[in-house]
C-alpha cells in the first residue's frame, strides 16, 4: 500500500512531480490527507472552485506545508482521483501515522468542506462517516468535529 501511495504521489521531477527526490511519510500523509478531502468534495458530484481552495487551506492548516507544494499536491490529487477505487488506502496510511487529536482535526476539516457550501449533502455526510469508522473515532469524537466545524464555519 505505500508503495502504491509513493507511486501515486511521485514528487521525483524525472518522474513529473513538484521537485522532492523521495516521496517520505511527511509527503504520504498530506496526498492520502489530500484525496480524502477529494472524495468529500465530490460526494455530491459538484467540486467547485471554493471546495478547491478550502481543500489547500486545509492542507496547510493540517500539515503546515507551503503554498507551492499544497497546490502541485492538490492538482495531482485531483488527477488521480478518477483512479481511486475508495478510501481504504488512504485511511490507513493516515491511521497508522496520526495520533487521535491529528485525526479528529482531519475530521474538522473534512466537515468544514462538506458545510461550506449552501447545504450538506447526505452523500458528504455518508463519506464522512464512513472515513471516521475507518480512522477508528468514535462516534461522539465524529459529532464534535462536526460541531467543531459549524462553529469555525459561523
Amino acid at each position: 500500500m505505500l508503495n502504491a501511495l509513493k507511486k501515486l504521489f511521485a514528487l521525483d521531477p524525472a518522474a513529473g512531480g513538484a521537485g522532492v527526490t523521495e516521496p517520505d511519510a511527511q509527503h504520504l500523509l498530506p496526498a492520502a490527507a489530500a484525496m480524502l478531502l477529494l472524495e468529500v468534495a465530490w460526494a455530491d458530484h459538484n467540486m467547485s472552485d471554493d471546495e478547491i481552495t478550502l481543500i489547500e487551506q486545509s492542507l496547510r492548516r493540517l500539515f503546515d506545508l507551503h503554498e507551492p507544494f499544497v497546490a502541485q499536491l492538490v492538482n495531482d490529487a485531483r488527477e488521480k482521483h478518477d483512479d481511486s477505487v475508495g478510501v481504504y488506502d488512504y485511511t490507513r496510511t493516515l491511521n497508522d501515522a496520526l495520533e487521535e487529536e491529528e485525526k479528529f482535526q482531519l475530521l474538522v476539516q473534512l466537515w468544514r468542506l462538506a458545510l461550506s457550501d449552501s447545504a450538506l449533502h447526505a452523500l458528504e455526510e455518508h463519506v464522512i462517516r464512513r472515513i471516521s469508522e475507518l480512522l477508528y473515532v468514535s462516534h461522539t469524537r465524529f459529532i464534535a468535529a462536526k460541531q467543531q466545524a459549524r462553529a469555525q464555519s459561523s
